[in-house]
């Protein structure tokens, strides 16, 4: 396994929740991955935060090691779940809810509830 896919796998696995991202959690330098954040932080949700512009290993890496090509990329206890697309129809259905419940994350629920009003 190479440095930056086994630094991947170690993250994934160490963390309950991991975003890998342009930009960080406090400041995204993309809309795809501020949207993903925005959701995360409003539900307030703890999470690790990869900004994959600071490494092009790891850039290119977390592509192959989801077998995804796009960022961001979310993963939920070691597995993904994700990129912007699926994780917004995911908040907008109740289905992120019901994953973090699964997995015992702790979330925010009347958080979410408002984003799918916002979005109803």
């Amino acid at each position: 396994m190479t440095d930056a896919k086994q630094q991947i796998d170690e993250t994934v696995k160490s963390n309950d929740v991991v975003l890998y991202m342009k930009g960080t959690k406090s400041m995204p330098q993309c809309g795809f991955s501020s949207r993903v954040a925005g959701v995360l932080n409003y539900m307030g949700i703890d999470y690790k935060d990869v900004n994959v512009l600071e490494d092009e290993n790891i850039r290119q890496g977390i592509k192959e090691y989801s077998d995804w090509p796009t960022i961001p990329q979310l993963y939920v206890k070691g597995e993904f779940v994700g990129g912007c697309d699926i994780i917004t129809e995911m908040t907008l259905s109740g289905e992120l809810d019901q994953l973090f419940d699964e997995n015992g994350v702790t979330y925010d629920k009347d958080a979410a509830d408002k984003i799918r009003q916002a979005n109803a």
